[in-house]
């Protein structure tokens, strides 16, 4: 069996577990199969060979930044310390006042960058408020880690021709652009990110929405070594979402790079 590395987690503290998930769920009109918490996922992760993560946190309101990359860093050490390989991205909110000092601090906490939800956050990726946060980032060498896409026309904040802006701006900027790069949007993600430089994949919240045909499409137009493999656990349980990667038509040897090797790689470029 394959070790894996999931690059796309969530975890929530027990007391507010479930009602993050059911927001989650209600959010795009899912049902979230999983509790959240970090000791469900340390349980399936045991199950299913997964040897590591990269977690994510997202800031919803500007108050809540400094205590969540506060978090996240804690519990990355915490998941170290049990054997994982794991790394964290800390949140950034597009009014907190001192991005910079923040994320100098979020570096010398051990993170290897931040995570950006558009959408949740209302937010264009484009937005010039978040231009410092780039910048930043790409001075120090620290990524960036995006949700891309959403068909609904209200929550177009995350398009892919925005990122493509953006990277343009700083071209020194390193992304990964989850759902391979734009979540029920692939087209325009194929138009505007596939084959970029500097630009990585997540291949989570994807495989139950499209056929194993279309699915291995997208890792090919991607480029098999840009691919991360992500579960986007808590929504699907870690075996399932195995299991339906694993129907894609890709050799033994694609199949290792992507659940393992590409983040490892990555991993390399965070230190």
């Amino acid at each position: 069996m394959n070790k894996i590395i999931d690059a796309h987690v969530h975890t929530y503290p027990e007391s507010v577990a479930e009602k993050a998930a059911k927001n989650l769920g209600e959010f795009y009109n899912v049902t979230v199969q999983c509790s959240g918490t970090y000791d469900d996922l340390k349980r399936q992760a045991v199950e299913t060979q997964t040897v590591g993560f990269f977690l994510l946190a997202v800031a919803t309101a500007p108050r809540q930044v400094v205590k969540l990359n506060t978090k996240t860093a804690e519990l990355v050490k915490l998941s170290r310390a049990q054997g994982f390989e794991t790394i964290g991205f800390g949140g950034m909110h597009q009014d907190y006042a001192e991005v910079r000092s923040e994320v100098a601090r979020c570096e010398t906490l051990g993170l290897a960058g931040i995570k950006i939800h558009p959408d949740i956050q209302q937010v264009d990726i484009d937005d010039p408020r978040l231009f410092p946060l780039y910048d930043e980032l790409q001075s120090r060498g620290m990524k960036l880690y995006l949700h891309m896409g959403d068909e609904r026309p209200q929550y177009r904040y995350s398009r892919p021709s925005r990122l493509a802006k953006v990277l343009d701006m700083f071209p020194g900027l390193v992304v990964i652009a989850a759902h391979f790069g734009g979540y029920r949007a692939w087209d325009e993600a194929k138009e505007y990110l596939w084959g970029r430089e500097n630009v990585w994949y997540d291949a989570s919240s994807t495989f139950w929405d499209v056929d194993t045909k279309k699915a291995t499409e997208f890792v090919r137009g991607c480029g098999v070594e840009n691919v991360l493999y992500g579960s986007d656990y808590p929504v699907i349980r870690l075996e399932d979402h195995l299991a339906l990667f694993m129907k894609l038509d890709l050799t033994e040897d694609e199949r290792k790079a992507i659940l393992y090797e590409n983040a490892k790689r990555f991993m390399a470029l965070c230190r």
